[in-house]
């Protein structure tokens, strides 16, 4: 038996399964770490969605970086809008496909601009034809927003272009943003969800994204399943190889002995 598992083509076989199977078993762990980050970031959306809004001033400060534990929460400001400043962020979905959305300055009371994404707008049929942007109202408006961190390459998959509209960009980069403006600039910004008083058109309000934790619980017991498969088609061959040689090989009868030569004395 220990010639058969120890034949070369078995051993290959053995040191095949040393290496798939832990590499399955990794694989499976690393799905569920997945899962349970994005299950505790869902947790944290849909925590920060229900909670009460509080004043912007609370979670966020001129040029402060958010915490990622109070991005979705609601804030609200008080000011007016600075329509002069404003920008609009290309390659962004609406309900209609894909727009732009108006990022227009709110200068509140205290002098500090909250950038307030006041929603989606259909893409200009052409690119040098301009888009049409509700306007922002005049006066003072009351808004409540939900905070976001600066957009960056990085967290979003966004890369900066040359060449665009004026007036038109491709991440709400906060930091870089406020080097432009005349006023102090807090360091998130926020996607307008109410306005007191409302406008009258106004662009589409953004819907908060669903929650997703998308498919990783079943990919990690997919990698289990596939460790469990490999071990028992291991045992499997095993067991084959080792009835294949004994079949192979008989044991001879016990009457069926070869005779006994006598020698001479």
């Amino acid at each position: 038996m220990h010639r058969v598992l120890l034949s070369k083509r078995m051993l290959a076989f053995h040191a095949l399964v040393l290496v798939v199977v832990p590499s399955f078993i990794w694989l499976g762990f690393w799905q569920l770490d997945r899962w349970e980050e994005k299950s505790a970031a869902a947790r944290l959306q849909e925590e920060n969605l229900a909670a009460d809004p509080v004043p912007v001033e609370e979670l966020d400060a001129v040029g402060a970086r958010i915490d990622p534990q109070d991005r979705w929460r609601r804030v609200t400001a008080t000011g007016t809008y600075d329509s002069d400043n404003e920008l609009l962020v290309r390659n962004r979905d609406g309900s209609q496909g894909v727009g732009l959305h108006v990022l227009t300055p709110l200068v509140t009371e205290d002098g500090t601009a909250l950038l307030v994404n006041r929603g989606w707008i259909a893409q200009p049929p052409s690119s040098t034809a301009d888009p049409e942007v509700p306007p922002a109202p005049e006066g003072e408006v009351t808004v409540t927003a939900r905070l976001h961190y600066s957009e960056t390459p990085e967290n979003t998959g966004v890369r900066e272009r040359e060449g665009l509209p004026e007036g038109q960009i491709m991440l709400i980069d906060v930091d870089a943003l406020a080097e432009d403006l005349p006023y102090p600039v807090y360091g998130g910004y926020g996607d307008l969800t109410e306005q007191d008083p409302p406008s009258d058109p106004a662009p589409e309000k953004l819907e908060a994204p669903e929650t997703n934790t998308g498919m990783n619980l079943s990919y990690a017991v997919q990698w289990w399943v596939f460790t469990v498969t490999a071990i028992v088609g291991w045992v499997f061959l095993m067991r084959r190889e080792i009835r294949d040689a004994r079949e192979g090989d008989p044991p001879r009868p016990a009457g069926d002995r070869p005779e006994r030569i006598d020698q001479p004395a």
